[in-house]
């Protein structure tokens, strides 16, 4: 980039924080000389419509042509529901299906209760911050650099080669043969899985511990008094105190997994029967140059997300009204 290219981003976004500078002072401006009867109506409408249009242009409009487009063949003909047939019947499209599956049934499983076991055995012990910041920190890493650490965590080389993947190295030492774990079917999807609980087990951690500390002492110590060991404390007392957060944990993490993209591009591209929707929707949509296949898996990933955020949006709902 040259010297007046940069001078060009520079000046490009000058201009557009100007603009909105000026836009929100007009607003203001605006609000601020309305009628007093409806300076309230103003303010609401000066503060929301942003948002709302903002939310027309970039999730309504788009989520209805994705719908139309999921309608029309690579030509543009119109098909119908025929590629929505193919998601269904296709081997490959059958194979994301089956991987997606898989992954929203462990990833949160596994990630929330590895994350709960380790909330309470670290609860009130004199190094907790340190071991949550230890737990915690692959949170900070984006989904391709948890991928690319992992894939030389799981790399390959030829027995007679100095192993340059921690795994393959382990299984050296231990008298083995390298393996190609990424290209072990069926077995690979879970070392994809593997990456995502690392990735996903310190948010359940944090939730779940500041849930756990605001489980009332009274009850425990009670349940203490009435002769209960810890485990009977740990399913009693601690779990229904927080099952509120942990409805949210699997709920968001589901939705999280649903999604996932980065991790199977960047160390498998789909390959070796580990491609999931989101994949494969960005495989026929831009590879595959068959946007109309793209725009119905989308549809399909929306639909099974969908039932998820509403679960999730009622049982917070019913906590509101509770409290």
């Amino acid at each position: 980039m040259t010297t007046a290219d940069l001078l060009n981003k520079i000046e490009q976004v000058v201009i557009a924080l100007a603009a909105f500078a000026a836009v929100i002072g007009l607003l203001l401006f605006i609000i601020d000389r309305a009628p007093k009867k409806r300076k309230d109506f103003f303010q609401l409408v000066g503060f929301v419509a942003p948002a709302f249009i903002l939310l027309i242009i970039g999730l309504v409009y788009p989520a209805i042509r994705t719908a139309i487009q999921s309608l029309y063949d690579a030509k543009g003909n119109f098909i119908g529901l025929d590629n929505f047939v193919w998601a269904f019947t296709q081997p490959d499209s059958l194979v994301s299906l089956r991987n997606t599956v898989i992954w929203v049934i462990l990833t949160p499983l596994a990630s929330t209760a590895i994350g709960l076991a380790y909330a309470v055995f670290i609860d009130k012990s004199r190094g907790e911050k340190y071991f949550k910041a230890l737990v915690f920190m692959p949170m900070a890493i984006s989904f391709v650099g948890a991928s690319i650490i992992w894939k030389f965590v799981y790399e390959y080389r030829p027995s007679s080669a100095n192993q340059i993947g921690l795994l393959n190295q382990v299984v050296v030492w231990l008298g083995g043969q390298p393996v190609q774990w990424l290209q072990a079917v069926p077995a690979n999807t879970i070392f994809l899985i593997v990456v995502m609980v690392w990735i996903q087990t310190g948010f359940a951690m944090v939730v779940l511990s500041a849930a756990i500390k605001g489980v009332p002492t009274e009850i425990v110590e009670a349940a203490q008094l009435d002769g209960t060991n810890a485990w009977q404390r740990f399913t009693n007392v601690t779990i229904p105190g927080i099952q509120g957060s942990l409805v949210v944990v699997v709920t968001t993490i589901s939705i999280a997994t649903l999604k996932v993209f980065d991790i199977v591009r960047t160390m498998t591209a789909g390959n070796f029967d580990t491609s999931v929707l989101a994949n494969e929707m960005y495989t026929q949509a831009f590879r595959a140059g068959e946007p109309g296949r793209g725009s119905a898996l989308a549809l399909i990933l929306f639909v099974l997300v969908l039932p998820v955020v509403i679960y999730n949006v009622r049982v917070l709902r019913k906590q509101r009204e509770i409290r």
